[in-house]
């Protein structure tokens, strides 16, 4: 007599990993840099690589029009030269718009990574040669303004909130000639949050951090995170010049890639 027998087979299919690479060099003294598929996507296992050129002693200003890369996964390399690690300037991922990026030489390459999976609309940049005597527009302020045209040696740009904004950073920034003979910007670019907010993301050589409402009283039940970020082989240095939390209920914890502490 048979035994009657039943069983189940699970099964799925795998479409074929197909590396969608492309290599491109720009000698155009202007031009825009967009991932393939601009706004609408770009290809998973993207690997495309942009290389611009500018004269000798210039240098090139990348200012990005959009940004949205999958977080962590899909990454954009930036390097000051060759694509090379001891030349890479930053790594870009999310959905922020990053801010401006200028070389210290006439190259820059930029360097697309993506996953197997998940695809955001993927970034337009539009860059510009730089002669030595110019800083470059250090870029505009979400929810702000900005006051000046003129970005060479000797310039200077003033930034304001719009109403319910308030201004973290330097107001006035002034372009300065460099011991290498060029130009630069004498401080990172600020920007606007909200007036009632608190936290955010910072990025640049310094900047100024403070409790909400400062030196006035912050506000209770207060849940305030600021993410500190610079470039690959820096630290990053914190000096309170004041603090003052009620003992025992307030806390401030500062996180880095060797724990944490509590203050």
């Amino acid at each position: 007599k048979g035994t009657d027998r039943t069983g189940k087979l699970t099964y799925s299919s795998r479409q074929k990993a197909v590396n969608h690479k492309a290599f491109h060099t720009l000698h155009s003294p202007n031009g825009t840099v967009e991932s393939p598929g601009y706004p609408y996507g770009y290809p998973n296992y993207a690997n495309c690589t942009w290389v611009i050129v500018a004269q000798e002693h210039n240098r090139i200003q990348l200012v990005f029009q959009g940004f949205a890369l999958e977080e962590d996964f899909d990454i954009l390399s930036v390097y000051d030269g060759q694509p090379s690690p001891t030349n890479l300037r930053t790594r870009l991922t999310g959905f922020q718009l990053p801010a401006p990026i200028v070389s210290t030489g006439p190259r820059l390459t930029l360097w697309l990574l993506s996953d197997y999976a998940v695809s955001g609309q993927g970034f337009k940049a539009v860059y510009e040669a730089l002669p030595s005597y110019t800083c470059g527009n250090p870029g505009q302020l979400l929810n702000g303004m900005q006051q000046g045209s003129t970005f060479n040696i000797g310039d200077k740009i003033r930034y304001s909130c719009n109403q319910g904004y308030v201004l973290e950073g330097h107001t006035v920034l002034s372009c300065l000639a460099t011991s290498s003979g060029t130009a630069a910007w004498d401080f990172p670019l600020p920007y606007c949050r909200a007036d009632d907010g608190c936290g955010g993301t910072l990025r640049g050589q310094s900047g100024v951090i403070t409790s909400p409402n400062y030196p006035q009283e912050y506000n209770n039940n207060a849940d305030c995170t600021w993410t500190v970020l610079a470039e690959p082989g820096d630290t990053i240095a914190l000096v309170f010049s004041s603090f003052q939390l009620e003992e025992d209920y307030d806390v401030l914890e500062i996180t880095g890639t060797e724990g944490s502490s509590q203050w």
